[in-house]
């Protein structure tokens, strides 16, 4: 008998399915504390979660039995994924049930915004017929700005052309053929800003994208633009917009998420052009079903059969095998996240070579990793190990690997080269010892890096003073160097630094380490 506890409100279809497994004790627990959820998990297999629980390492360390966390949805901030894995427990995630449900309120969002529907509901009520005031306007041929072209992404744009609306799509890691082959014009962000009559939001929220729709963008968008985010709090930045709408730049917003969830009482949140959701883009009851069936299903599949649906941190292999693949595995993620970060433009090809003693080990499992490294940095939770290869087709990204005999160095190297039409970056790593990994070159440079943390990718000149000097600008911001390594090209004349940090570098530190004369170009990221 396999113990599971859903700690978050979950569709009552799912929660009857595991009560008519025979091999299921089902319990449902919610609004439990930290506390309170640490002094029990320790007796379940199964947690079932949704946004409200945090499972930290800490949870983890007192979930004992704990085999498996699945969400019924698709994000996973509230997880500790490194810490899930180290400790064998799979995470789960439900990545199709909701994307329709939230594509539709991006769309109604835009209408209602439009037409003043909420305006008008409130002023009717309170016996005001305001008519003339909230007039509104017609989508009909209005152009929609449609940035990140994901799953939710595509099918907003896909409605908007039923409405006849003319559609534009910004997505830095799809190619302009993918996204024109689904009969969308492909521009560039500032073109997007420049053309769109309406802005919609649907990427991802990494330290790129935090607050990407700030005063600069606005300052590029034409005069009366309305804005709509039902993707991540905190992608657009609410105080500049709150001045953009003051200013008349921005006619109106609609926000499904904020910076702050929930909000409170604000002067942004008091705009009368703004119109706001409590973060129901996945709430309808469709929507609701559909997670916690697959949750259900995807749970006491792997409990009691072992088999794996939509994992993020595991693949659908043999334990045996997991076993001795897996610190490949782990390197080969670490090097497409890297990889990702790393890449100029549209990702066109994934070449993977494998050099030394693989001899009869399948390496598939591998090269899943090294995509789902690679594609989680572009389109995050929809990213997982049985789905990766499909998506990298799908976005358009030609993946090929080869492997061969022998290395003067490594008993195993794996080497990955991605390809732009900016260029091709090289990143190879191995595994020292039995289960150390280290990326051990990027394009020209060698080094011994731990791929792990908030590091600094600094290229500068090899000159007397330079690392001084980058060490003396992170410790007057009390930024603690934890680890750092220098690689050096072939030439000796430049040097590569990876400057590990117990913190993530702000950017105004960033642009102050570029500013001295020894330094070439600094890259912040995040493994």
């Amino acid at each position: 008998m396999f113990k599971v506890l859903v700690s978050d409100t979950l569709g009552d279809a799912g929660i009857q399915i595991f009560k008519d497994h025979p091999e299921i004790e089902v319990d449902v627990k919610t609004g439990l504390s930290p506390d309170e959820l640490a002094a029990i998990i320790g007796d379940y297999q199964g947690l079932v979660i949704r946004s409200a629980t945090k499972v930290t390492e800490a949870i983890l360390e007192a979930g004992k039995s704990l085999k498996v966390v699945g969400r019924a949805g698709i994000g996973l901030d509230n997880v500790d994924i490194p810490a899930a894995t180290k400790r064998g427990v799979v995470v789960m995630n439900t990545p199709t049930g909701n994307v329709v449900t939230t594509a539709e309120h991006a769309i109604a969002m835009m209408m209602a915004l439009t037409r003043n529907i909420p305006q008008g509901t409130m002023t009717l009520k309170a016996g005001k017929w305001e008519k003339k005031k909230l007039q509104g306007r017609e989508v009909f041929n209005k152009t929609l700005g449609v940035i990140g072209f994901g799953k939710i992404g595509s099918i907003v744009a896909d409605r908007a052309r039923g409405l006849k609306m003319r559609v534009v799509v910004h997505d830095a890691f799809i190619t302009p053929e993918k996204i024109e082959k689904e009969g969308f014009e492909s521009v560039t962000l500032d073109e997007l800003y420049a053309q769109a009559d309406y802005i919609t939001v649907h990427v991802p929220k990494f330290k790129e994208t935090a607050g990407m729709l700030n005063k600069a963008a606005f300052d590029k968008m034409k005069d009366g633009v309305m804005i709509i985010n039902c993707a991540r709090g905190g992608i657009v930045n609410e105080a500049d917009l709150l001045a953009a709408m003051e200013s008349g730049k921005v006619a109106g917003a609609a926000l499904d998420v904020f910076e702050t969830e929930p909000p409170g009482q604000t002067p942004f949140i008091a705009m009368d052009h703004l119109i706001c959701t409590p973060h129901l883009g996945a709430s309808t009851e469709e929507a609701q079903t559909n997670v916690a069936v697959a949750v259900a299903h995807q749970i006491i599949d792997y409990l009691v059969d072992g088999t794996i649906v939509n994992a993020v941190n595991v693949p659908s292999v043999a334990s045996c095998l997991l076993q001795k693949i897996a610190p490949y595995m782990q390197i080969g993620d670490r090097m497409g996240c890297l990889q990702a970060q790393l890449a100029k433009g549209p990702i066109r090809e994934v070449i993977v070579e494998y050099t030394g003693n693989f001899k009869g080990m399948d390496l598939a499992p591998v090269s899943t990793s090294i995509l789902k490294g690679m594609l989680t940095r572009m389109v995050k939770h929809s990213v997982n190990f049985v789905n990766a290869p499909v998506v990298a087709r799908d976005m358009g990204i030609k993946v090929t690997a080869s492997t061969a005999s022998g290395t003067e160095d490594y008993n195993h190297l794996i080497t990955v080269r991605v390809k732009t039409d900016a260029g091709e970056n090289v990143v190879a790593g191995t595994i020292i010892g039995r289960n150390a990994i280290r990326v051990v070159k990027i394009n020209d440079f060698r080094m011994e890096l731990i791929p792990e943390g908030h590091i600094l990718l600094i290229f500068n000149q090899d000159r007397p003073g330079a690392i001084g000097t980058i060490g003396t600008i992170l410790g007057q911001h009390g930024i603690n160097i934890s680890r750092m390594q220098v690689g050096q090209d072939k030439d000796g004349v430049h040097n590569v630094i990876f400057i590990q940090t117990d913190i993530s570098v702000p950017d105004a530190v960033l642009d102050q380490i570029r500013s001295t004369d020894m330094v070439n170009t600094v890259t912040a990221l995040e493994l």
